[in-house]
Formats: C-alpha cells, structure tokens, sequence
C-alpha cells in the first residue's frame, strides 16, 4: 500500500515538474545560459525584461548575436537618458558587463589544430562572403570537389546579386568550423551554373586559411583634442582637472588605450591621466606612457598609451565612438566576423539547450518576480555623482589642432 502511494505521489511531482518546465522553458534556458556567461541573476533578470520589450522572439540570442546585444544595449542606454540615470552606477555596471561580453565575443579564439586547406570543408558548411562594394552575403557549401560549390549568396535571404555578376571576382570568404575555429581566405569566384538542381557559384580551392586573431580591444582612428596631465604623486586622484594640462591629440582610441601625438619628447614609462570630451561626455584615462617615437625633424612624439583606469560611463562612451567610427571596409570585416561568431554561438546555444533538457533544472517563478523588485529598489536607490562636473569641463577643452605643434612644454623635464 506504501510503495502504491510513494508510486503515486512520485508520478504526480514528475508530472507537475513537466507541466512547469514547459511553461517556463524559455526562461529557464535564458537563465542558465546567461549564468553560465557570468552575468549576475540580479542582470538577467533586467536583461530578460529588457528582451521581451525590444520584441526579441529568442532572448537567449542576446549572448550570442551582436545584433541582439547591440540593441539591448540602446535600449538600456535611452531608458536611462529618459529617467536621467545615464550615470546611475548600477545603469553604467550592468552596460560595461555588456561592452565586456561584446568585447569577449569578438575576441575569443580556438587553439585547436585546425585546418590548411579548403578541401577539408564539409557539405553544408556555412560561409559568410564580403563581395567588396556589395557587403556581406551568406551561404553555404552545398558540394567540394575540384572547386567549392555554394548556393548563390544572399543577403537578409535574398538574391541581391545575380550569380552571373560573381563570376571572376576576387571574395573574402569567413566560416566558423563546428567544435574548431574561425577561419579567413580569399578566393576567385569561378564560375556559375546549376548543380543537382540548385543555382550556384563555384570557388577556387585555398591552401591559405587564417585563422581570425582578433584585438582585444577593438581600435578607430579619431581625430579628438586633449588635454595631458602627468601623475607624480602615489596617490592618484582620478577627479576632474580644472587647470590646464600639456595640450595634444588623440590619433587613435581604445577603451584600453589610445596613440597620442604631442610637442616636444616624451618618455616611456611615466604615468599619466588623459582628459578629453567624447560625444558629450568628458573622459578621463589613467594610465602610463609604453613606448614612444620621437620625430626629430618635426618635434613631436607619438605616445602609446596604455589605460589602467577609466570610469564605467565614460568607458562605455569610448566605446560607442569606437564602433560607430569603423570604416566602411572594416565594417564589412566587422560584420562578416559577427557573422561567424553567431554561426559558433549558434553551435553553443543547441548544447546550452541539450544540457537544459538533460538536467531538467527549474527556476521558480515567484524568486524571479521578487528578485525583479530587489533590482528595481536597488536601481532606484542609486545615483551618479559627476555629471555637472563633466558639463563643466568640457566647455573648458575647446582646443585647436594646431595646439599640438604649438605646445612649448616638453614631457622630458616635466618627468623628472
């Protein structure tokens, strides 16, 4: 009688363990996989709500498409600019998690041996293909045998470009290889034709395949006055400058670094804080001086430099100007390279998916709705500190170009 009722009570609590998970399976594969991407529940709790009101139809594409993310991002981004939050700490924490696990995405690689040559692709390979002047189009292979046979690439699932304008046209071609690499090579479209029914380009084999090796911080070139300070006391004070530092100018920008051209010879290895107004923000970097090239003739010196601090908020702004000052053509490499990462996030997500299925985890839904009120009192009880100070000084940095070949201070004494 015993084993019949413990037989009967087991059945009911499998049964409602199954009704609950297909209620909230889309929720409990969002969760797993953003904790296993080390985001707090705390933020995956935001970030699902935020899914569901930018109308993302998967939301776990939010770790693994650059899209998904982008636009999540903006989303955050303007509901704070709306309710004056922009440097709110908790606002400003969670978006540098997302520019961390945008970064990570772009930067991660395979070790593995992979492969030389493009006969060792698989039918059904898929390819991401720059045509230059045209974009990025998507295909896969659909035969490799004394040349690579593909579909006609497509853009957003559309022939935008007619498979006899392929012919002889030097492409870019990008793939990621399940459970390997990326890989790049360039190749010659052939020809086109029909192949087992279906309409295709043919390309030239490759025994030159690159695997993709990526910054870890992506750079732009820029065009930004500053201003210089240099750092000699123990204790940095990573406040706003109010007096006049070495005038110079930023050549290039990472939210890591920057290339910095200035008057006179600098020296390695000296600590610095560079300040500069950047789409409405003032940033201020510290950091220190690696290497220098002095240009004699000229008198200037080009710094790299090499940042070790920088605020959330003004983080965050460095790195909005970076993506939106790409150049085209690196847009198009940019693009393909999002591209394959989506193709091997892809891979990730049907495994997180298998591991969810087998381990049959559940989430409760009543601690997610009251960790929701915990984030939201949390938020609330939060506020930024610096923004009249940021107002204030970048009206102070209105400096010319020219500056640069002006400045009489030289790095050299100041240093020692």
């Amino acid at each position: 009688m015993y084993i019949l009722v413990g037989c009967v009570i087991a059945a009911v609590i499998i049964i409602l363990a199954t009704l609950i998970y297909s209620v909230f399976k889309e929720q409990i594969t969002f969760f797993i996989t953003g904790l296993d991407a080390k985001f707090t529940f705390g933020n995956l709790i935001l970030l699902w709500r935020v899914a569901k009101i930018c109308g993302l139809e998967t939301p776990t594409n939010l770790f693994w498409s650059m899209n998904a993310l982008t636009s999540c991002m903006a989303h955050i981004t303007s509901h704070a600019a709306s309710e004056q939050k922009e440097n709110d700490p908790e606002t400003q924490k969670l978006i540098s998690k997302l520019f961390d696990y945008r970064t990570k995405l772009q930067n991660e690689s395979d070790e593995k041996k992979g492969l030389d040559t493009t006969l060792s692709l698989e039918k059904g390979q898929k390819l991401r293909i720059i045509f230059p002047g045209k974009g990025v189009f998507y295909s896969k292979i659909i035969n490799n045998g004394k040349e690579i046979y593909i579909n006609v690439p497509r853009q957003k699932n559309l022939i935008t470009v007619p498979a006899e304008e392929w012919d002889g046209k030097v492409v870019s071609v990008y793939l990621w290889r399940k459970g390997d690499a990326r890989y790049i090579f360039d190749t010659v479209v052939k020809g086109h034709g029909m192949f087992l029914g279906e309409s295709t380009i043919s390309l030239r084999h490759s025994n030159n395949l690159i695997r993709t090796q990526k910054r870890k911080a992506v750079r732009a070139k820029c065009d930004i006055n500053a201003q210089l300070y240099i750092i000699r006391s123990k204790d940095i004070d990573y406040a706003v400058e109010t007096k006049n530092g070495y005038k110079c100018h930023i050549e290039d920008i990472s939210e890591s670094g920057a290339l910095i051209r200035i008057g006179g010879k600098g020296v390695e290895n000296i600590q610095i804080k560079l300040q500069f107004p950047i789409q409405n923000t003032l940033v201020i970097m510290v950091g220190a001086i690696k290497t220098v090239e002095f240009n004699q003739t000229e008198n200037q010196s080009l710094l790299h430099f090499e940042c070790v601090h920088i605020e959330p908020a003004m983080r965050n702004a460095v790195l909005s100007y970076v993506y939106n000052m790409l150049p085209e053509k690196d847009k198009e490499i940019y693009d393909a390279l999002s591209q394959t990462d989506d193709d091997e996030r892809a891979e990730a997500e049907e495994k997180t998916k298998q591991n969810v299925t087998e381990s049959g985890e559940i989430l409760n839904n009543n601690d997610l709705n009251a960790d929701t009120q915990n984030q939201n009192s949390t938020a609330q009880n939060q506020s930024g500190q610096n923004q009249n100070n940021t107002n204030n000084q970048t009206q102070n940095l209105n400096i010319e170009k020219s500056d640069v070949q002006a400045t009489a201070q030289v790095l050299e004494p100041a240093a020692n």
